[in-house]
């Protein structure tokens, strides 16, 4: 039988194998290491329930709770570890690199496999991920007012090689009042700093010059960007992108017009304020008689002062024309005018 390897973050990261996240679904759901499975060795009501003993009663008693309560599942646990053994060594880590995942990672070694664990655990996990946040980034943005379609045009960019961060996509949510319908619930803030670190680690290994995301407001639905790279996109290029209004109306149309009008009229009263009350009754009629294109309308001039105010705070800005072209060509028209540069 293999015996586990303790292994700091940096040398974790170089290994290949499934990681698997020891703690209990909740810290889990909390956040994680992206691409982490969760084999809790504890419930929560269990990992609670040796917590308390701990505390009250000390070290010893709390250890003798916990093999009480993993004794009878150790037959289980390792079934579930069985589908690991495929798939490289197996790298894992609890809280801060204790007992939990030691005692998996023992029990991994007698199914004959060869775990590897990580040294201070998802503590020091969180700790790289944020440090990733300060160093320096070669940002570049891609801007422009609601229904632009600045999103399909970084996916499109993305397809031919260019370095992106989808900041919406990594959030599920498209950065408006409106912003979530449709889309899988939002990770937590954690987590999504955990998503974030390793798309810009990615890019690195990958030797970016040049680094594409969208100009957003710093919260993207209820996931805050860190500000230490939100204060870089500040400082950031921005290339900004022009269309007409009508098809600005019927992107938006096509992205938000078959979620139904009761979810769109709650997200136009969680605005009302800030819409005014003629244009908040405007888009709330529109949307009763389901006239998609006049509801957009009647929300697009709160949407674009915003976007401008945000825009005018960019020392650095570029505008394009791109009217008439879909996603793919707008992309490559980005490439061709020497806009955006592909990798060699």
């Amino acid at each position: 039988m293999g015996e586990p390897q303790h292994l700091t973050i940096d040398q974790l990261r170089q290994r290949r194998g499934q990681l698997v996240d020891v703690r209990s679904p909740s810290e889990f759901e909390k956040g994680h290491w992206p691409g982490a499975i969760n084999i809790p060795l504890f419930s929560d009501e269990e990992r609670a329930e040796v917590g308390t003993s701990y505390k009250q009663q000390g070290r010893l008693p709390a250890i003798h709770l916990g093999l009480s309560i993993t004794g009878p599942k150790l037959s289980t646990l390792a079934r579930e570890m069985e589908r690991l053994r495929d798939l490289g060594t197996p790298r894992f880590y609890c809280w801060r690199g204790g007992m939990r995942s030691a005692s998996m990672a023992w029990l991994a070694s007698q199914i004959d496999l060869t775990p590897t664990l990580l040294i201070g655990g998802y503590k020091a996990y969180r700790r790289w991920a944020q440090d990733q946040f300060d160093l320096t980034w070669p940002l570049r943005l891609m801007g422009g007012r609601t229904g632009t379609g600045k999103t399909d045009l970084l996916l499109a960019l993305q397809q031919r090689g260019v370095a992106v961060v989808d900041l919406e996509g990594l959030a599920h949510h498209r950065g408006s009042s409106f912003g979530g319908l449709g889309l899988p619930p939002q990770p937590s803030s954690e987590h999504y700093e955990n998503r974030l670190a390793e798309c810009l680690d990615q890019h690195r290994q990958a030797g970016a010059e040049a680094i594409w995301l969208e100009a957003e407001s710093i919260q993207v639905g209820r996931c805050r960007i860190p500000k230490a790279l939100f204060d870089q996109m500040q400082q950031a290029p921005v290339l900004e992108i022009h269309r007409d209004l009508k098809e600005r109306v019927n992107q938006l149309v096509e992205v938000y017009g078959h979620q139904g009008g009761a979810a769109l009229a709650h997200a136009t009263e969680r605005i009302s304020r800030r819409l005014g009350p003629q244009r908040t009754k405007e888009a709330l009629e529109a949307i009763a008689r389901e006239d998609w294109a006049s509801a957009c309308r009647a929300t697009l001039d709160y949407y674009d002062r915003c976007y401008d105010h945000e825009l005018a705070r960019s020392p650095r800005r570029d505008g394009i024309y791109l009217s008439g072209l879909s996603a793919d060509e707008a992309a490559q028209n980005l490439i061709d005018r020497g806009f955006v540069e592909i990798p060699d």
